[in-house]
């Protein structure tokens, strides 16, 4: 029988359990993204800027400029987990992948699956760490006091964002093979979304583009969150973001897994 540490193959080697080989993997992605200066500037400190610049206005209530307070913490929120993906995990997966590390660590012990599963659940769970340091931050900003059950959703909510934002990510490798082209595309659909979401949700482009909108990633995410820090006045807006979250993360995942390579040619 083998022990808890070591599994024996059919041609009678032992191997490390999947256990141990997944929490080396783990250790292995959570160190290297600590390091990144880029990881730390587009999961933490640029959502918290978001919040401060929303609140810089002069008024007695300068966050209605943007749709209320908790439409502040929806966009810093939403912001940090496109960022995160869309420019830091795209970009980061499409780099590694060209300077041959999925191919090394292919001929490890380690199965492919754990290799990138190890990836995407170090980055939730650094959203979540992002979600937990901004909803606290705006909080005190906005003299807000959320209660055990809207913190929860919001959590929720975070896992479900990131789920989604990292889908749309991990289409974009599998699609495109070159870290520079990947580079790019992250980049033009990260300021497509972001101006779709904010201007679109904000009607003044009419109400077309506000329905485009409210299908789109940013659109959807941010009608989430506002629909979770008001609970009771959860609309079809609300739910019709909820299915368009689920859908993009389907088709996401299903591109990325189907046509992802592990090589750069």
């Amino acid at each position: 029988m083998a022990n808890a540490t070591s599994v024996p193959s059919a041609a009678g080697d032992v191997r490390p359990a999947i256990g141990l080989i997944f929490g080396s993997l783990i250790r292995a992605d959570f160190t290297v993204l600590l390091r990144s200066g880029r990881t730390l500037l587009l999961n933490i400190a640029l959502p918290i800027v978001i919040l401060v610049i929303t609140d810089l206005h002069p008024g007695k209530n300068s966050t209605s400029l943007f749709g209320g307070a908790e439409f502040s913490i929806g966009l810093a929120l939403t912001y940090g987990l496109l960022s995160s993906s869309l420019i830091g995990y795209s970009l980061t997966i499409a780099r590694d992948r060209d300077a041959g590390v999925f191919q090394r660590l292919r001929v490890t012990p380690a199965p492919t699956w754990a290799i990138m599963a190890s990836r995407l659940l170090v980055q939730i769970i650094l959203d979540l760490i992002m979600t937990v340091i901004v909803v606290v931050i705006g909080a005190i900003i906005h003299n807000l006091a959320f209660s055990v059950s809207q913190f929860l959703l919001l959590v929720c909510v975070s896992i479900v964002g990131g789920a989604m934002f990292l889908a749309i990510a991990q289409a974009i490798v599998g699609l495109v093979r070159s870290s520079a082209v990947v580079n790019a595309l992250g980049r033009i659909l990260y300021v497509i979304f972001l101006l779709l979401g904010l201007l679109g949700s904000s009607g003044l482009l009419g109400t077309t583009v506000k329905a485009i909108s409210d299908w789109s990633p940013v659109g959807a995410m941010i009608n989430l969150y506002g629909g979770v820090l008001d609970i009771s006045h959860w609309s079809w807006t609300d739910t019709n973001g909820l299915i368009a979250t689920a859908g993009y993360i389907v088709v996401g995942a299903f591109i990325g897994i189907r046509w992802f390579r592990w090589e750069s040619r």
